[in-house]
């Protein structure tokens, strides 16, 4: 029987047109709609309004997903850390909270050396009073706590949903194997839904660009996005060669930079194309059997790390939420810094695995500070015009980390047994 060719039909021409669509990666697609926004502010008049409709429907499809997103993710998260972990995995453990925690303090200093704003939001910045002092940022902390959790999810009360989330995670975690699952799929499940979301970051780019550079100022707010921009590559690289180098010298009494160049240049070049920490895991896999270590202990730390290791996102979080609170012009002192780098850290272990997925929980860093979330979700947006290098050198930092730290918790414990042994 002669098959029909539709391809020159109008369903064969638009999945045609798909297919071609899918191949382009995403981080290209971004940059093209980038460009697009640019150039269209030079062509199109500042009044027009079906260009930057798609960066607000962009926007507002995240503000819909992600208190639903932090929730899943943060008690999923915490409902799989499996009781009586392996005697050689808490130590990896051990590190990878410490670097997470010294990875969001250097952010937080970085941020308050090299202070970033965004001058296009500031009209709605103006909007509201913010907290002045400590105080009132634990008094808000406290009392948003302990919301109605439907109603935190409703309002996006994000300090709400941190607190349930982790007394869900707690009591999930008693729960049965089936039940767990259960929650895991219901986390993919969302995740499946922000990825779909993400796909349309091009059009939201372009959108929230054209806005940016029709607004007051002009392209000139485009250099905010470049400042804040250099202020998080510097801090991630301030991390992987300075922050890593001390723990990993302390931890092992050696050298660090031979296995930070091994572990940079073999793991983290190829997660800084990929994007995909979970992608890279095979690669992780591959370079600790080359460096020798122990494959009953990178065969947990590494997917594990994979999960919850993630300094490049608490880097992203706090460093995009200081920017948010220079602009608010929000007064910070150290005790509120150490607040939000514990719960910088917290959300970081929560990110979800897409691309540009610790961006959706800068919103519950901002709520500490009583930033708006129409205020936060601004701030996203810009997350995703600058993601092209940030999400890249993130997913870098991250994965090279795990597989850093694993090798000398690995060296720390051979050096340990040979003393033993004399």
């Amino acid at each position: 029987m002669h098959m029909e060719d539709n391809t020159d039909s109008p369903a064969g021409k638009s999945s045609a047109i798909v297919a071609i669509y899918r191949k382009v990666p995403l981080i290209l697609q971004i940059c093209i709609g980038l460009l697009l926004g640019i150039i269209l502010a030079f062509v199109i008049p500042g009044d027009q309004v079906v260009v930057p409709l798609f960066g607000q429907m962009f926007i507002g499809a995240l503000k819909g997903i992600a208190p639903i997103l932090v929730f899943v993710l943060i008690s999923s998260s915490i409902a799989r850390r499996s009781k009586g972990q392996q005697t050689n995995i808490r130590p990896i453990l051990v590190l990878y909270i410490v670097d997470m925690l010294l990875a969001a303090a250097l952010a937080f200093a970085m941020s308050l050396l090299f202070p970033s704003t965004f001058t296009d939001l500031g009209a709605h910045a103006a909007e509201g009073t913010a907290p002045k002092s400590i105080s009132q940022v634990l008094v808000g902390f406290i009392t948003s706590a302990v919301d109605n959790p439907i109603h935190a999810l409703a309002n996006a009360n994000y300090i709400s949903i941190l607190f349930w989330s982790v007394l869900a995670g707690i009591m999930f975690g008693a729960a049965g194997h089936e039940t767990k699952i259960v929650l895991q799929d219901l986390a993919d499940c969302v995740s499946g839904i922000v990825r779909i979301i993400i796909r349309f970051a091009p059009l939201g780019v372009m959108g929230l660009v054209f806005s940016a550079c029709t607004k007051d100022g002009g392209f000139g707010n485009l250099l905010n996005y470049v400042h804040v921009l250099v202020v998080l590559v510097a801090s991630m690289l301030l991390v992987a060669f300075v922050v890593n180098a001390i723990i990993v010298a302390a931890v092992t009494r050696k050298n660090p930079y031979p296995l930070i160049w091994t572990c940079v240049s073999e793991s983290g070049l190829t997660a800084f194309f990929t994007r995909s920490s979970a992608a890279n895991v095979p690669v992780n896999m591959e370079l600790c059997k080359k460096l020798k270590l122990p494959e009953s202990t990178y065969s947990i730390s590494i997917p594990l790390g994979c999960t919850i290791n993630m300094a490049g996102a608490a880097v992203t979080i706090i460093v995009m939420t200081m920017a948010a609170v220079a602009t608010k012009g929000i007064q910070i002192d150290l005790l509120s810094g150490f607040v939000v780098c514990v719960v910088s850290v917290l959300a970081a272990c929560g990110t979800s695995g897409v691309a540009g997925g610790s961006l959706m929980l800068i919103p519950l860093a901002c709520s500490i500070f009583g930033i708006d979330n129409d205020t936060a979700m601004e701030v996203v947006g810009i997350g995703f015009i600058i993601g092209v290098l940030q999400d890249s050198s993130e997913t870098a930092l991250n994965s090279s980390t795990d597989v850093l730290l694993t090798a000398a918790a690995c060296e720390r414990q051979k050096r340990l047994g040979q003393e033993k042994a004399k």
